[in-house]
């Protein structure tokens, strides 16, 4: 399916014309849901990183440096992406998957239009470009929701948590999160598309291809992230 989808593009205005339709659905419309997660992962990450120190000879700083540790590294491109191969997985099977049992892509290869180019590329395009910054919002409300429960409960003293957010902080650990983000991205829009894009049947078929959509790519995304993970940080 990906030779087909890379080997015969559109033209540059029609896939222009879908890439930026792909962009507002798999990833604007994703950010009110990646917003609220990203704030509460935060607060929980913080409350509970405060309330388990019971040691005088820990300093208060470590709120801070582990909840951005567990945000930047983990929460926020893994979490992220298994809500969004929920989310936008299921929407990229069950669009394709219905344009398949309707018999439009047939429609599409007597026209002469690669099916595959036409559908699927601006999707995988769309999520590679757009991810990042969801993932990078995500970080920014992780880390900002810890410092407001902070200024809220008086937890850990503001300047604590500042310091333990600035403490040894490697400009790597984003790249590293960024680096899985694309991939999952990649990974997420392609799995999703070839369970739809292979669907025979019915409406039945087309659900049951958005489930085996989810279930395949969040698989993918943990096998995955333990790849990238043992590759770059070992």
């Amino acid at each position: 399916m990906l030779r087909q989808v890379f080997t015969r593009p559109e033209k540059v205005v029609v896939f222009r014309r879908q890439l930026l339709l792909e962009i507002e659905s798999l990833g604007i419309d994703s950010l009110g849901i990646i917003a609220i997660i990203s704030i509460f992962m935060g607060m929980v990450i913080t409350i509970q990183t405060a309330s388990n120190i019971d040691s005088v000879w820990i300093p208060k700083y470590t709120v801070g440096f582990t909840t951005r540790q567990s945000v930047i590294l983990e929460f926020s491109p893994t979490i992220i992406a298994l809500i969004l191969a929920g989310k936008v997985g299921s929407n990229i099977a069950s669009e394709i998957g219905t344009m398949r049992v309707t018999e439009q892509i047939d429609a599409l290869k007597i026209m002469g239009i690669n099916p595959a180019g036409y559908l699927i590329l601006p999707k995988i395009t769309a999520g590679v470009i757009i991810n990042p910054f969801l993932i990078i919002i995500s970080m920014f409300l992780g880390v900002g929701a810890g410092y407001a429960i902070c200024a809220l409960t008086g937890l850990v003293p503001i300047g604590d948590y500042i310091y333990g957010i600035q403490l040894d902080f490697r400009s790597f650990d984003v790249a590293y999160a960024l680096i899985k983000t694309v991939i999952f991205a990649f990974l997420i829009t392609s799995v999703s598309a070839y369970h739809g894009y292979h669907t025979s049947g019915g409406a039945l078929e087309v659900g049951r291809s958005s489930t085996r959509a989810v279930v395949y790519s969040s698989i993918t995304i943990l096998i995955f992230n333990y790849i990238i993970t043992q590759l770059l940080l070992i």
